[in-house]
């Protein structure tokens, strides 16, 4: 094995991961875990505009909402926050709805400590889903 990958499987090897389950209103069991949380990482599961009764919002501004409350509520579980967020992945399905998720992001959000996000455009999204979002995080105090 070359020098860089017994470097990684040395810090790697030497950290503990725990997953987080949580427990959903709908009673569904999910074939996923909520997040993985590795060292002092985060690594949530993607977050799609489910509400607690399985519904999906309608509209793109409140489906961006739905989802960064999803988000917020695996971190709270993980022992993070939307504050601890590294880096953002958001997959839209209509670059139209850009306008619209933006203003939504920035609501949620407010201003300042907006966490660096990619947005990419996708296709085949299942049902009224038009937004997934997926993210790395610290744990409260990392």
């Amino acid at each position: 094995m070359g020098k860089t990958y017994g470097f990684f499987n040395e810090v790697l090897g030497s950290r503990m991961s725990e997953l987080i389950h949580i427990d959903h209103a709908d009673g569904l069991t999910r074939s996923y875990s909520a997040a993985t949380n590795w060292g002092g990482l985060v690594f949530p599961c993607g977050q799609v505009p489910y509400q607690e009764d399985g519904s999906v919002p309608v509209g793109i501004k409140l489906q961006t909402i739905q989802c960064l409350e999803n988000l917020s509520a695996a971190l709270a579980h993980a022992n993070s926050s939307i504050h601890n967020l590294l880096q953002v992945t958001v997959f839209l399905s209509d670059q139209k709805d850009f306008d619209e998720y933006d203003s939504a992001w920035r609501e949620f959000f407010g201003t300042s400590k907006l966490p660096p996000r990619t947005t990419v455009f996708v296709s085949g999204f299942r049902g009224e889903k038009r937004i997934e979002i997926s993210s790395i995080a610290t744990k409260k105090g990392n």
